[in-house]
């Protein structure tokens, strides 16, 4: 209510112009404690903030981590609110699409094959501007992880090359009920789970801001990547050399059943070190692959003597251990062609891959 209220007589193209002001910013305050109200109803009694929020003039850019859940939004009403990154679609959403709206957010066009240069201006031109925007909430990682490690940041935060502000996103829970990645429990489940908890904490800790230096001004990903090593440390995790494109990856090779989906980028990279990317080896196996004997149960030995690779390499043994889930002492050849056509052929159409993968089956 609060939401359509302060939109009316406004079009996106308003919004998107310049900031709220007056009557109409009170009201998007009322909107965000509204909303900080149905994450009450929803079990989640107590948040937890540490450390001093700057304001937008200190840092125009909020960078979030790690993003591990749907719940992650409780950021935003619990900080302002500030604007967000979204999709456009999510404009036309009943009822919270008026809530994203009156946010301000930069919207996405991924229609339109200028969307990443385009999102990148607008948050250019936001965190640079003198008007009085909110500050942008970004979750650099780009997508949901397990909260185990820091994947690579996305650089968009970052080239604006203004300071930022770290904040930290976590759930001090006897039960994890909040992880949503890619290969877990679904939203749905994942609601339900959370809605059976009597209460669900979550805390919010806003680091110091962060000022590049000459250098991280000039390079984006020098700059992601320094912030990523200091949220890092503050949560005391591990960071990691996946990115969202790996994410991307191993989705496909998940939907295309693909063996070992979850270990695909781990099992390209090996095979890069190895040479395999760019040998023929794997063609020629496909075309012997009937007249082989045991090709599901091979050991180190025979594996490595099929791919013509020393038996002294760390990088067979470490192949050989992806591919051997079972820990088994063996792997299939079979397996490895399928994961090695896949690494080759991820980027092309469907029907080339289909074409490759029929002398393998």
């Amino acid at each position: 209510m609060f939401a359509c209220i302060g939109l009316y007589g406004m079009t996106l193209d308003d919004l998107k112009a310049k900031p709220l002001t007056g009557w109409r910013k009170q009201m998007q305050c009322m909107t965000a404690r509204g909303m900080r109200m149905v994450y009450t109803f929803g079990s989640f009694h107590y948040v937890t903030m540490k450390g001093r929020a700057a304001t937008a003039k200190e840092a125009p850019i909020l960078v979030v981590a790690p993003h591990s859940s749907y719940v992650d939004s409780i950021l935003v009403v619990a900080s302002g609110p500030p604007s967000i990154v979204a999709k456009r679609e999510t404009a036309d959403i009943p009822l919270l699409g008026k809530i994203i709206n009156y946010a301000q957010p930069i919207y996405v066009q991924r229609e339109d094959p200028n969307s990443r240069q385009n999102t990148i201006r607008d948050i250019v031109d936001r965190a640079r501007s003198t008007d009085d925007w909110p500050q942008v909430v970004i979750f650099a990682e780009g997508t949901c992880t397990n909260r185990t490690a820091l994947i690579k940041f996305k650089p968009g935060a970052f080239y604006p090359g203004v300071p930022v502000q770290p904040v930290l996103l976590k759930y001090p829970n006897k039960y994890d009920t909040f992880t949503w990645t890619w290969d877990g429990p679904g939203v749905l489940r994942l609601l339900w789970l959370t809605m059976t908890q009597f209460y669900n904490r979550c805390e919010i800790e806003y680091l110091p801001v962060y000022t590049p230096s000459e250098d991280e001004v000039a390079d984006a990903n020098l700059y992601a990547n320094n912030v990523r090593e200091v949220m890092a440390k503050a949560l005391g995790v591990p960071t990691s050399d996946y990115s969202f494109e790996d994410v991307i990856v191993m989705s496909r090779a998940r939907d295309m059943k693909i063996p070992f989906p979850g270990d695909i980028v781990e099992i390209e990279r090996t095979m890069e070190k190895l040479g395999l990317i760019e040998s023929q080896r794997d063609a020629e196996l496909c075309k012997g692959f009937l007249r082989l004997a045991n090709t599901d149960r091979l050991d180190i030995i025979t594996f490595g003597e099929l791919l013509q690779v020393d038996l002294k390499n760390t990088h067979l043994h470490k192949l050989f251990a992806l591919l051997d889930h079972r820990r088994a002492g063996t792997v299939s050849l079979k397996s490895f062609l399928l994961c090695s056509l896949f690494c080759k052929l991820k980027n092309s159409d469907l029907l080339t891959f289909l074409r490759a993968l029929i002398h393998v089956i």
